[in-house]
C-alpha cells in the first residue's frame, strides 16, 4: 500500500526539517517547527472521531487538517458560504467533536449560531495519538452546498493516496520548489494543493497570488477567476513559473494565451474532476481547439458513457454521501456518475454540459433551483427562472428573471430578500421582470431565449457582487 499522505509529509520532515515549508501573510515556518504542531495537534484530537475545520490561508489551517490526518480524526471541511441553517445540518450530521478555526473567523462562526470554537492552538499538547489506516475516513466535504440542503461526501485515505499519486506522476513538483496556493483553503482543489505539495518537500506560499509571484514561485494553484487576475494584472513576466494547476471551469483558449503571455514558461494545465470523482482527466497546455475538450483521462481512470452521462471507474473514487442513514450514493460496481454529459474516444474525454442545471461560479457549484425558489417565496413574484452564463473572470455567473403580479415587490425588496436567503456565490449578477418566461414548444422553459433576454435587456437590473 502507497504511504498515507502523512506518511509522506513524515519523511520530507526527516529528510531536511530546516526546508521552508509554509509562507502565510503573517509568519512562516519550516517543515520540523511546523511538523512539531501537527503531532501536539494531533495528540489533543486523540479521541475524535470526526472535527469540524473552518480553513483560511494560514498555517494554523495546515496544521490542524494535518493533524487530524495523521491521527485518523476525519476533517469535517467547512466553508465560508454555508448560511446558519446549513452549518447547524452539516454538524448535526457529522458530529464532529470540535469545530476550530483560526481566531479570525470565530466572529463569523458565531454569527452562524457556534460559540464553541476553538483554534488549533487550544488542541496542542504533549502526548501520542491515534493513527490512521489506508481505510480510515479521512474527508467529509461539502458538495453542492452554496445553494439548499448540504450534500456531505467521504473520502478515504488511501483515495487521497492514490490521487496523490497521480499528481506525483503529471505534475511536476518537487523538494525547493515554491508553489503558490492563493486561494482559500476551504476550497478543495487549493487545500489538497497545499498538502500534496508538502508531500513533496516543496514551500507552500499561502498569500495573494500577485505577491507570491513576486517571490520566485515555480508552481501555481488556480481557478480561471485567479488566472483572469494574473493576466490582467499588468506585472511583469514571471519567467519562473514551471506550471499552472487549475480545475473548475474550463477557461477559454484566449484566456489561456493571455495567461502564457504572463508566465510565458510555465506548462498550463487544466484538469477535470469532481469532489465524489477526484481526477479524471488533464489538459496540457493550451490544448485543442474544442472548447469542450476535457483532455486525456489519468492512468488508472476509466470513463465510458451511459444514457450520454459520463461514469468514472478508479481508485479515487469517493465512498459516498454522509446521511442520518449513514454513507450512501456511492458508486455502484465501481462506477460513479455526478451528471456530465460527454464522449470518450480512446483516453480521451469530451465534456457537453450537465445533465443537471448547476452552474459553476469561480470553483463553487451553485443550483439555479434554490435561487429560484428563494425568489417564488416572495408575494407577488408568480414565476422565477435563473440561468447561467458565461463570465470571463468568473467562469459563470449566475442571472435571474421574474413574472410578477400587480402588487409586486420592488427590486430593493426582491434583493434584500436574496441577500437574507442565499450565500453570495448564489447571487445573480442580474435580475430582469418580464412579462412571461420563455417556453419551448413542449413547455419547458427555453434557457437559450432566456441567456439572450437577461444579456441583452434594458430593464436588467444588477444586484449581485463577483466575489
Amino acid at each position: 500500500m502507497t504511504d498515507l499522505l502523512t506518511d509522506r509529509i513524515a519523511a520530507r520532515v526527516a529528510r531536511d526539517p530546516d526546508a521552508l515549508a509554509v509562507v502565510a501573510a503573517a509568519d512562516s515556518v519550516d517543515y520540523g517547527h511546523f511538523w512539531s504542531r501537527v503531532t501536539r495537534c494531533a495528540a489533543g484530537l486523540d479521541g475524535m472521531r470526526r472535527v469540524a475545520v473552518l480553513p483560511t490561508s494560514d498555517i494554523e489551517s495546515l496544521v490542524v487538517v494535518a493533524a487530524a490526518m495523521r491521527a485518523g480524526v476525519s476533517v469535517v471541511l467547512l466553508h465560508r458560504h454555508l448560511l446558519p441553517e446549513q452549518l447547524a445540518r452539516v454538524v448535526a450530521v457529522a458530529a464532529p467533536g470540535a469545530v476550530v478555526a483560526a481566531t479570525s473567523q470565530h466572529r463569523r462562526l458565531r454569527r452562524l449560531g457556534r460559540d464553541d470554537v476553538i483554534t488549533a492552538s487550544d488542541l496542542e499538547r504533549a502526548g501520542t495519538s491515534g493513527s490512521a489506516t489506508p481505510d480510515s475516513e479521512l474527508l467529509v466535504g461539502i458538495t453542492s452546498g452554496t445553494t439548499g440542503e448540504p450534500k456531505l461526501f467521504v473520502r478515504d485515505q488511501k483515495s487521497w493516496s492514490a490521487t496523490l499519486d497521480r499528481s506525483d506522476q503529471t505534475f511536476d513538483i518537487g523538494a525547493g520548489d515554491r508553489v503558490s496556493v492563493p486561494g482559500v483553503l476551504d476550497h478543495t482543489h487549493f487545500l489538497y494543493g497545499a498538502l500534496h505539495a508538502l508531500t513533496r518537500g516543496a514551500a507552500v506560499d499561502l498569500r495573494p497570488v500577485l505577491t507570491a509571484l513576486a517571490d520566485e514561485v515555480t508552481h501555481l494553484y488556480s481557478v480561471p477567476t485567479i488566472a483572469w487576475d494574473v493576466a490582467r494584472s499588468g506585472i511583469a513576466p514571471a519567467a519562473g513559473v514551471r506550471e499552472v494547476l487549475s480545475s473548475a471551469a474550463r477557461w477559454p483558449k484566449s484566456g489561456r494565451e493571455a495567461l502564457r503571455r504572463v508566465l510565458p514558461n510555465a506548462s498550463l494545465v487544466h484538469f477535470y474532476g469532481a469532489s465524489e470523482l477526484s481526477f479524471v482527466s488533464y489538459d496540457r497546455d493550451l490544448g485543442a481547439d474544442d472548447e469542450n475538450a476535457a483532455g486525456e483521462l489519468f492512468d488508472g481512470v476509466d470513463a465510458r458513457i451511459r444514457d450520454g452521462l459520463v461514469h468514472v471507474r478508479s481508485d479515487m473514487l469517493f465512498d459516498g454521501y454522509l446521511t442520518d442513514d449513514g454513507i450512501t450514493g456511492g458508486p455502484v460496481d465501481g462506477w460513479m456518475t455526478v451528471g456530465d454529459r460527454g464522449l470518450v474516444d480512446g483516453r480521451r474525454l469530451t465534456l457537453l454540459g450537465r445533465d443537471s442545471e448547476m452552474l459553476i461560479r469561480a470553483g463553487l457549484n451553485v443550483e439555479p433551483a434554490a435561487v429560484e425558489t428563494a425568489l417564488t417565496t416572495l408575494p407577488g413574484i408568480t414565476d422565477a427562472a435563473c440561468i447561467g452564463i458565461p463570465d470571463a473572470r468568473m467562469g459563470q455567473v449566475p442571472v435571474a428573471a421574474v413574472v410578477v403580479e400587480d402588487a409586486a415587490p420592488s427590486s430593493a425588496e426582491i434583493w434584500r430578500h436574496l441577500r437574507a436567503t442565499v450565500p453570495s456565490p448564489s447571487m445573480p449578477v442580474r435580475l430582469v421582470t418580464v412579462p412571461e418566461l420563455p417556453r419551448t414548444p413542449r413547455g419547458k422553459l427555453d434557457r437559450r431565449a432566456l441567456a439572450e433576454l437577461l444579456t441583452s435587456d434594458s430593464r436588467t437590473e444588477p444586484g449581485g457582487r463577483d466575489s
